[in-house]
């Protein structure tokens, strides 16, 4: 389906005051979002304007009953200079997924795609060039209906801003085993991108940077002893020559890296098998030298190499090196910047905005 974008674009763009050498996580936008409204049971006037301030009812029923989800996904140049996505299909067909969990309405997956092309395209100047090195983009939608009462709201707001990006973790990293606080239960929200996923993890992740570790390692909510998944990423171990993942039992998030790593491991003729597994196997298998590495998978971080995960006071050592993690992460970014073939039909190529 074809849809009227409407652009209103800047006067003048502030890349120019950007050192793409040295990005501040999180704080950089680029010079437009795209918008989209709902009301009266449709999505409405699509549109590119100036990246700015969004006016809120102090009622909007996001903020007092949390009817909010996201995506997280990147654009690269490949050798050309063209603008690229990377399964930006999938990203769609997750947003709608947690819209359902959510009590939200679904989104256009062509709009979603259209919306995402026509603003990287204008946006193209913000895609940093250096090595690990992205445009971010968080698509996003919530309640903007100013209403106070327990019901799904009629009117929401779907948006997509964009950020430039460096490398997430340039270190190998350490996680922490939580045993207290849980990330999600069965019959919960912990498939659904839902902002309040994140906000409950705030907590015991300040916790475990306090203790000298990067990020929480989550476990079940019931005995705490079944990996889920990391902070900010799904994790694979490989164990005894095999890559093992945690399974999708509702609680872990369907990472689009994740199926796209197990692809990968799967093509370079890796048994890959996604189960339970248990923090006491991964013990188990650190004692008797069977455990060989581990890396986390996710949009923000890539490939994250672990080398040691805490547990109750004592460290389960992983390894100092992550041989197949770091082909798997060369080899996934050859294929985002079109250094290698995209075999597996994964990028979507976009147009630079003509100036």
């Amino acid at each position: 389906m074809n849809y009227n974008i409407s652009i209103t674009k800047v006067e003048k763009s502030r890349v120019d005051h950007l050192d793409f050498n040295n990005i501040p996580l999180g704080t950089t936008f680029t010079d437009h979002m795209f918008i989209c409204d709902y009301e009266n049971g449709k999505w409405i006037n699509p549109r590119i304007v100036p990246m700015g301030m969004i006016p809120t009812h102090p009622a909007a029923m996001a903020l007092h009953y949390g009817q909010a989800i996201f995506e997280g996904m990147k654009a690269y140049k490949d050798t050309e200079g063209e603008p690229m996505l990377f399964r930006p299909e999938q990203n769609a067909s997750r947003l709608n997924k947690s819209a359902d969990r959510m009590g939200m309405p679904n989104f256009p997956e062509d709009l979603f795609v259209e919306g995402l092309k026509e603003l990287v395209s204008l946006e193209h100047n913000w895609i940093p060039p250096q090595q690990g090195s992205a445009l971010y983009l968080r698509p996003f939608m919530y309640a903007d209906e100013p209403f106070i009462g327990m019901r799904a709201a009629t009117h929401y707001k779907f948006i997509i801003m964009a950020s430039p990006a460096g490398p997430f973790f340039s270190k190998r990293i350490k996680l922490w085993a939580e045993k207290q606080f849980i990330r999600a239960a069965s019959g919960g929200t912990g498939e659904a991108k839902a902002a309040g996923n994140y906000a409950a993890a705030i907590r015991p992740t300040e916790l475990a940077k306090s203790k000298g570790y990067d990020q929480v390692l989550w476990l079940d909510a019931a005995e705490h002893k079944y990996i889920q998944e990391v902070g900010t990423m799904n994790i694979f171990f490989k164990i005894n020559g095999e890559f093992i993942t945690p399974e999708l039992d509702g609680s872990v998030l369907h990472g689009i890296t994740r199926a796209s790593v197990i692809d990968m491991l799967s093509a370079m003729n890796y048994s890959v098998t996604e189960r339970k597994i248990t923090i006491d196997e991964i013990k188990e298998a650190s004692t008797n030298g069977t455990l060989e590495e581990a890396f986390g998978t996710g949009t923000a971080v890539g490939i994250a190499y672990i080398q040691d995960i805490g547990l109750e006071g004592e460290t389960i050592h992983v390894s100092d090196e992550s041989p197949v993690g770091l082909e798997v992460n060369d080899t996934l970014n050859a294929i985002k910047t079109g250094q290698l073939e995209d075999k597996f039909g994964w990028m979507l190529k976009t147009r630079k905005e003509l100036v």
